[in-house]
């Protein structure tokens, strides 16, 4: 096609249009030329592949009309009629980014620049443009000379901002994740640039304290060019399993071999391991930490997969790591999955490198907080971000070091459209950038130990005598001396053993955890007699007690069990006053009175089958009538407790931090974690157990964690030894025998029947896809789908999905080099069905943390 130049007014579309998925916002609006672009002249542009030339963004007629004098750049004021501006001097020509949610137009598209916005419509800043008849926000990704669209193209309307937000780096880091995930450029751009403070931006920023990267470090690093997917071969001499890694998806030029961590070398000063702070070297622990500290302080970008040592020491460790990045002259970002994560972080890095260059970067902050911290970041004035899953996005410059902290953690998922994890989009940067990777955690997950196994990342795992100098000891319920010694243990929820430990330690003066996987007070309940589970009449959901006098009530849909007397199920309403908790268990009811009767055997008696936190919290404080009882959770998460006798309840993920660590750590209910219907149960469960764990005292300062589960079992096993690198490899062995991730890449299509299957109709799949499903979704699946954030046509529960219409689910898993063809059929499939306006009801998400 040969390139015009860029003298006339209209709108063209850039580059065809790459993989990814939609999230309905800004849609336009319905009727004849709601998909076009307004002000378009001359050719109409290609269709993308598998669209009909009728859904096509169609020509319309020219706008020189449209182009006359309006606001300059920053004012906001959108421009009006009049006769045509003149064009800028130089690089009339924008590519710009537009904010659509249409899978179909998911490509840059180009516009005119006005000389009046030539200063302003820079790089990276954003800008408003006529798009489908009406004004939408977009992004600059480019300034040109001449466009290649052959028709005449529009003029811009405003700008919104001169600040270039979005960098080179991060527009293409964000078409990457956009092409991994099925997703488009607009919904990935919504996760990476927070929405614009105009107060904080018009602030006054302090002078720029960041400092230059010295000339030793200024080539590109040794790790420039990781492989496309998350474990791909590279010659590093670290021998690859093909039954389990992870293969690239399309053949590459052979990459550099990774920096090499030599076991005992010893790094340059003063990234020798130890702290700035002058607390113990916990790196110097590893045989190969020493020698990635010094590889960082020179430059190099090493990638690791590290799995931490028990105890509080990793947050040091992230920040020890972090300085001998920065005293290489390079940034570095860290992604920790929630707020309590960040501020521990956060405190350890101002210890090491100051307050100057570290910011802070997560949702819970506020518009106005956050968008001062990303500025921050954006401008340079901070080298180091510290922040939640939208913080891989941060626009460091120079970046050297990425980390990521306990991958597995359920908040590393995005719940938004296209649904990226924070582990791919930090390796997706890390080839990128050519940056160094540290993936760590107590138990990283099975993509992490693919990494290891293909060669593409080193293992960082503490010898055998280390973990036995910094772990607690653990011991099983369920073991062959504990059934001898108390027959009773198999079906005690709290045995004799956890009994006495927690008693030991609390004499000792240390406080006691206690882990419960469920929160609320009796989450589930079953009849007493026959053991049915009790069920709601309305949706089938769990019935359930929210306190000790709470009424019988559907923790899916919320209905209270009716009372009506003679009503099948129901019995007359109690009395409202408080009950002795013994008899509200005995009974089923309030005060004793029967509410429930079971439709099996028509008894009216209730048993807990799953028990709460604050129901714990109640029966611990009957067994310890003298010790305080605190409680972390929901209602509430605790950053702290003190060094004294206390039972702390929690569920998993929000446990506190004892000072001195706990004397004992009880792991209540196995069975409730490693019952769950999901592929990652076991991992999960271990991983859970693991973080509690961490926070006792180590053996030889009397630390004890009692875990009530099976001792025969591996992951019981696994923890008992604190051997979760061996468990990882174990399950990645499994997975690999029963073709599930990571060895292969998945994808999950929910919705109505019919949209399912005309998703199917025209998807083209790539050769050796296997089709799981479809099968219908239990309602509680279901309604966690459809009030999954991020709306719009890409989720459950839109037209064709409710009304109590059937959802269901289709799995397509394909070898794992064949992943991005997936992707990319998917994104086509779905721009298709965008033209013929039928995408409403669905929710494509590929690589999904949850399999169940």
């Amino acid at each position: 096609m040969t390139e015009q130049p860029a003298t006339i007014a209209g709108v063209g579309p850039g580059p065809a249009g790459r993989p990814g998925e939609a999230r309905g916002r800004a849609t336009p609006a319905s009727g004849e030329g709601a998909d076009r672009p307004a002000a378009a002249g001359g050719p109409r542009p290609a269709s993308p592949p598998g669209e009909s030339a009728a859904s096509a963004p169609r020509p319309g007629r020219g706008s020189a009309a449209r182009a006359g004098s309006g606001a300059r750049g920053g004012s906001g004021r959108a421009r009006g009629p009049g006769a045509p501006s003149p064009l800028a001097a130089e690089l009339p020509v924008a590519r710009v980014a537009v904010d659509t949610p249409l899978t179909h137009l998911d490509r840059p598209f180009d516009y005119l620049v006005p000389a009046d916005l030539a200063a302003a419509a820079v790089p990276g800043s954003r800008v408003r443009v006529r798009f489908a008849g009406r004004q939408v926000d977009g992004f600059v990704l480019e300034r040109r000379a001449v466009s290649e669209h052959p028709g005449r193209l529009a003029p811009l309307e405003r700008s919104v901002s001169p600040e270039p937000v979005l960098s080179d780096s991060i527009a293409r880091l964000a078409r990457a994740v956009a092409d991994r995930y099925a997703g488009t450029l607009a919904d990935v751009l919504r996760l990476a640039v927070p929405p614009r403070h105009g107060r904080t931006e018009s602030a006054p920023s302090p002078p720029e304290e960041s400092p230059s990267r010295p000339a030793t470090a200024a080539g590109v690093s040794e790790e420039a060019s990781p492989p496309p997917e998350a474990a791909a071969t590279t010659s590093e001499p670290v021998a690859p399993r093909p039954e389990v890694a992870a293969a690239p998806e399309s053949t590459q030029p052979s990459v550099p071999t990774p920096v090499r961590m030599t076991p005992g070398a010893a790094p340059s000063a003063p990234a020798d391991g130890a702290a700035h702070d002058g607390r113990p070297a916990e790196w110097a622990r590893y045989p190969a930490g020493p020698s990635m500290l010094a590889a960082l302080a020179a430059g190099r970008s090493p990638r690791a997969v590290w799995w931490a040592p028990p105890g509080p020491a990793w947050p040091a460790m992230i920040a020890t790591a972090v300085g001998a990045t920065v005293r290489s002259g390079r940034g570095a970002v860290v992604v920790v999955p929630d707020h309590r994560d960040v501020d521990r972080v956060e405190a350890a890095l101002v210890e090491v490198i100051g307050r100057e260059t570290t910011v802070a970067l997560r949702a819970d902050l506020g518009p106005s907080r956050r968008y001062r911290a990303f500025l921050a970041a954006s401008r340079g004035q901070a080298r180091v971000v510290v922040g939640t899953r939208s913080a891989v996005f941060a626009p460091v410059a120079d970046l050297g070091l990425l980390v990521v902290w306990d991958d597995g953690d359920e908040l590393h998922a995005e719940p938004l459209a296209p649904y990226p994890h924070t582990r791919d989009v930090a390796m997706l940067r890390a080839r990128q950038d050519g940056c160094a990777l540290l993936i760590g955690g107590f138990c990283p997950t099975t993509e992490a130990e693919a990494l290891v196994r293909s060669g593409w990342a080193h293992p960082l795992v503490l010898p055998l005598p280390e973990v036995r100098a910094l772990a607690p000891r653990v011991e099983a319920t369920g073991s062959d001396h504990e059934y001898a010694r108390d027959p009773a243990a198999r079906a005690a929820r709290l045995p004799s053993l956890a009994v006495r430990t927690a008693r030991q330690a609390l004499a000792a003066g240390a406080p006691v955890l206690v882990q419960v996987p469920r929160r609320g007070y009796q989450p589930s309940l079953a009849c007493a007699d026959c053991r049915r589970p009790a069920r709601c009449r309305h949706c089938q959901g769990p019935l359930g007690r929210s306190s000790g006098a709470g009424v019988l009530s559907c923790q899916w849909c919320g209905r209270p069990v009716p009372a009506a007397p003679g009503a099948l199920g129901a019995a007359p309403a109690p009395e409202p006053r408080a009950p002795e908790p013994r008899a509200v268990a005995a009974a089923g009811g309030a005060a004793g009175v029967a509410v429930w009767r079971c439709l099996s055997c028509s008894s009216p008696r209730l048993r807990a089958s799953v028990t709460g936190d604050r129901r714990t919290a109640e029966e611990l404080g009957r067994a310890f009538p003298d010790v305080p009882v605190r409680t972390s959770g929901r209602d509430g998460v605790l950053a702290a407790v003190p060094a004294e006798p206390a039972l702390v309840i929690s569920t998993p993920g929000a446990e506190p931090v004892a000072v001195g660590g706990y004397g004992a750590v009880l792991l209540l209910d196995g069975w409730a974690l490693l019952g769950r219907p999901d592929l990652r149960a076991a991992e999960t469960t271990l991983r859970r157990w693991a973080a509690a764990a961490a926070l006792a005292r180590p053996a030889p300062r009397g630390g004890r964690v009692i875990v009530s589960a099976d001792a025969g079992l591996p992951v019981v096993q696994a923890l008992v030894r604190w051997d979760p690198a061996t468990f990882a490899a174990r399950e990645a062995d499994e997975r690999a025998e029963l073709g599930f991730p990571p060895a292969t890449r998945m994808a999950t299509v929910e919705g109505s029947a019919a949209a399912v299957a005309e998703l199917l109709a025209v998807t083209r799949l790539p050769e050796g896809a296997d089709l799981l499903g479809p099968v219908p979704l239990p309602p509680a699946p279901r309604a966690r789908a459809a009030a999954t954030p991020g709306g719009g046509p890409a989720s459950v529960g839109g037209p064709g999905a409710g009304e109590g219409g059937e959802i269901e689910r289709l799995l397509i898993r394909v070898p794992r080099e064949r992943g991005a063809a997936l992707a990319a059929a998917l994104h086509e499939a779905r721009g298709v069905l965008g033209a013929r306006r039928s995408t409403a009801g669905l929710r494509v998400q590929l690589d999904p943390l949850v399999i169940g």
